[in-house]
């Protein structure tokens, strides 16, 4: 049977699922050990490395760099420390030997070993990209493990012969936490399972959101391809995202911004003064807020609004960025840097809102699944450039032109412009590599 890494096609599937009360008690543990164990390596991982820099201070210091000085008993109590340690997180077993609450049999071990590879795969997301350092994990109202499904003595892997199987089309069983009820299938992984084509499950996330929703996520391998190539239309586009209109192409349409969080955003600042004020009220009165029933129904109240307002956002980027897949073959974007954006205090709010990091995303993810073409490019001069004769304002003497000037006309040509309209060509024109040269109009003398 081949490895996931090994299969051409992969792919993801997000559903939700409903468990039983003691179902849900069990996906708790689960989330508390894995959660246990992934700190447990990351302050492990801290006392070696500050351990290790006093010794190796202290050796410095002395002007003796080869031999290592006497040390207290508050550094022999370290040292030995550090001992224990490294051979606490020298083997993944090592751990659930120390502590028996995590043999439990409700415990899957998978999601401890899950937790292990995560830690090592940040330490090397952090030494490939420069920043990311593992840190703690704190409680949270959502919780989320990681399990792996597995075939044992198979010849072939299909959708309902792992130990992450699905029963039928509404139901799945799971390691430790047994059969539990789905939403609904896709209609092509419902094909797949009533047609038995090889398909391989490998790794299973359970999570629970803040508003108390149970999602199942799957990650699928196939030799056989999950979706068609969409038909070639001989289309090209550029889009310009904006804030006064979600986006603007280059073909002069506009699609308008929904801002759906501005829209909430008065019923939102309502509810989270009710919370803040419950919370003060449990406070005072000594109560923990997890034994709060009046909090804990208004933090539900307020996580259910942010989970609409995020299903809202999401439902629109999706339908837009198919859409605009499957019309075109080539789609070409600005390289936006949403993080560098976000430190304009004025428009951080909107920009957040508006959601154009996942739509690129979307835009990458959709164009390599169906056979088409998405680009991105630098977005310098894009703005500031008349797409009839290449002259770019702010250079030559010109006035560069500000985020208040929404049509403009050149000075050189005299081409009225749409700032937006005229972006967007500019996005395509210089993806194609077409960029005419500005035209100079020669002084008389």
């Amino acid at each position: 049977m081949k490895r996931m890494s090994s299969l051409e096609y992969h792919f993801g599937v997000k559903v939700r699922f409903y468990p039983s009360n003691n179902q849900k008690k069990m996906i708790k543990q689960n989330y508390d050990a894995q959660r246990f164990v992934y700190n447990q390596y990351v302050g492990a991982g801290r006392l070696i490395y500050h351990v290790k820099k006093a010794n190796r201070i202290k050796q410095l210091s002395s002007g003796l760099p080869f031999v290592m000085q006497g040390m207290s008993e508050y550094e022999n109590q370290q040292a030995l420390r550090m001992i224990d340690t490294q051979d606490l997180i020298s083997k993944p077993k090592n751990i659930r030997d120390k502590y028996d609450f995590l043999r439990v049999e409700d415990i899957d071990s998978l999601a401890i070993a899950n937790a292990i590879q995560n830690y090592h795969k940040a330490w090397r997301n952090y030494h490939k990209i420069g920043y990311g350092i593992p840190t703690f994990h704190k409680k949270r109202s959502n919780w989320s493990y990681q399990t792996n499904c597995q075939y044992i003595k198979q010849d072939e892997a299909y959708l309902d012969n792992g130990t992450v199987r699905f029963i039928d089309a509404k139901h799945v069983k799971l390691p430790k936490l047994g059969i539990v009820r789905i939403a609904g299938l896709r209609k092509l992984i419902k094909k797949r399972l009533l047609d038995r084509i090889p398909t391989r499950i490998g790794t299973a996330s359970i999570k629970k959101t803040a508003d108390d929703q149970f999602y199942l996520s799957l990650q699928l391998g196939s030799d056989i391809a999950f979706v068609k190539d969409y038909a070639k239309t001989q289309k090209q586009i550029g889009i310009d995202l904006n804030l006064d209109n979600f986006l603007t192409d280059s073909n002069g349409a506009m699609v308008a911004n929904p801002r759906f969080y501005c829209r909430a955003k008065k019923k939102l600042a309502h509810a989270q003064r009710i919370l803040s004020r419950r919370e003060r009220r449990a406070k005072k009165e000594g109560r923990s807020l997890c034994e709060s029933k009046n909090y804990q129904k208004q933090r539900l109240a307020v996580a259910k609004l942010h989970d609409r307002i995020r299903r809202q956002r999401q439902d629109f980027l999706q339908v837009l960025s198919t859409a605009l897949i499957k019309n075109h073959d080539l789609v070409v974007a600005e390289e936006l840097r949403s993080k560098n954006l976000l430190k304009n205090h004025a428009l951080a709010q909107s920009i957040s809102d508006a959601g154009w990091r996942s739509f690129l995303t979307m835009l990458e993810y959709k164009a390599d699944l169906h056979g088409k073409k998405f680009v991105t490019i630098d977005p310098k001069f894009t703005t500031q450039r008349c797409h009839n004769c290449g002259n770019i304002m702010g250079q030559n003497g010109y006035k560069k032109l500000t985020l208040k000037d929404r049509k403009w006309t050149c000075p050189v040509c005299g081409s009225y412009h749409i700032r937006d309209w005229n972006a967007s060509v500019n996005i395509l024109e210089k993806s194609k590599g077409i960029w005419k040269n500005p035209k100079i109009k020669k002084q008389s003398k």
